[in-house]
């Protein structure tokens, strides 16, 4: 008797970062053939501070990413100004319940790469150039920059996964306007070469001040990273110029003291890093047809959620899980997809900016309570009030949701 089989589904990520790696791993899972492209020539490695939580561990142990353990009970974190004064805060995981991990970016990154089954292709130097709807499938021009060439494809789903300023989503959404919002703060983040002078490798550093402000985040087992923040009026301005000097006009013309001195001359010197502006990226729905967004790509909601490494992961495992519960249903799947994961996103994005009073207080009231609070945290007590009040938070706990069984 001969037995009928249904070909192999294809599908096209694009983007090799932390969602779409989890994405074409989740999808070789389901049963699909995956093919890879990302625009660089080669993929990054390292990376800025990322707190990954209880959403997104519980995501890549279900993918089978295995995660390094850079945390630390000799980790302290400490508020400093620029005469030196310091005073013990709040650390890292002393306000979010349940497990939570320190990385940085390359972390996640190499490790869910690790994972990827040797049949997953992987194009460098490429990117899709358009995108065109068939009855059942999507036609997508690839163009490999390196060789100069372009050739078209088809395949059963794309995914978007290329961060903030995806190319899939102007190809298939249309032009950026109306969807990417500024607000109105700049990022700048490096590795460090080592400990902070005057402290240890595993002391973290909260340098705050009115419009601005420096952290270090450290690990158990490499260098600290560094990250500044600073509100500005004029992103444009603040991109048009040399990262460095536009952290050094920031934050003086005041002598900069040790410590901050340290920091700039540091980030200067980096051979790599980032900068950026803040942005999220709100869309009233993150699929159409067959191509979906995923990750910053989709729902962006900048660093101060804390969340976008664990949403990447969380939404990449449900992506997977709701294609086999709707097999060869792709439209289906994404709407189940979206209903069920869009609330969950949605919450985070509005309690970023709430985040962002932390990071870096924008005006004198801000900054006043910032103060308040500082001085509140310089007290073992007052560290363990504010732990178990934040234990106790919504903003918290949604930090540990388990998407694909909430």
């Amino acid at each position: 008797m001969k037995t009928h089989t249904s070909p192999r589904r294809r599908a096209l990520v694009v983007g090799l970062g932390v969602s779409g790696t989890a994405a074409a791993l989740r999808l070789h899972r389901a049963g699909w053939d995956v093919l890879v492209l990302e625009k660089a020539a080669e993929r990054r490695r390292g990376g800025y501070f990322i707190g990954l939580f209880g959403t997104g561990i519980t995501a890549a142990e279900r993918l089978g990413i295995e995660l390094p353990d850079r945390f630390s009970a000799d980790i302290a974190y400490y508020t400093v100004d620029r005469a030196g004064r310091r005073r013990r805060c709040l650390s890292f995981t002393d306000a979010v319940p349940g497990r939570a991990r320190p990385v940085v970016r390359g972390d996640i990154e190499q490790a869910a790469f690790d994972a990827l089954p040797e049949d997953v292709e992987i194009r460098y130097a490429s990117v899709p150039a358009a995108l065109r709807h068939d009855e059942d499938g999507v036609r997508v021009d690839i163009e490999d920059r390196a060789a100069g060439t372009r050739t078209t494809e088809r395949f059963d789903l794309v995914v978007g996964a290329d961060g903030l300023r995806s190319t899939v989503r102007r190809l298939a959404f249309g032009p950026d306007e109306g969807r990417l919002h500024r607000l109105g703060y700049m990022l700048a983040a490096c590795a460090l070469p080592g400990p902070v002078p005057g402290f240890r490798g595993t002391d973290g550093i909260v340098m705050t001040e009115r419009g601005r402000s420096a952290w270090v985040f450290p690990f158990a087992d490499r260098p600290p990273t560094v990250l500044f923040n600073y509100r500005t009026d004029d992103v444009d301005g603040a991109l048009s110029r040399p990262a460095a000097a536009s952290l050094r006009e920031v934050f003086g013309p005041r002598p900069t003291g040790r410590t901050l001195g340290w920091l700039l001359d540091r980030f200067e010197e980096a051979p790599e890093h980032l900068f950026d502006t803040a942005e999220q990226v709100r869309l009233d729905t993150w699929h159409q047809g067959r191509v979906v967004l995923l990750g910053d790509a989709a729902w962006c909601m900048t660093l101060y959620s804390g969340m976008g490494a664990s949403t990447g992961l969380a939404g990449a495992d449900l992506l997977g899980t709701m294609l086999e519960r709707c097999p060869g249903d792709v439209p289906r799947a994404l709407r189940a997809w979206e209903a069920k994961l869009r609330p969950f996103i949605a919450f985070h994005q509005s309690t970023g900016m709430d985040m962002r009073k932390l990071f870096v207080p924008a005006g004198r009231t801000e900054y006043r309570i910032r103060t308040v609070m500082d001085r509140v945290v310089g007290t073992e007590l007052g560290r363990r009030v504010l732990s178990q009040r934040q234990h106790r938070s919504k903003a918290a706990r949604m930090k540990t949701v388990d998407v694909a069984l909430s």
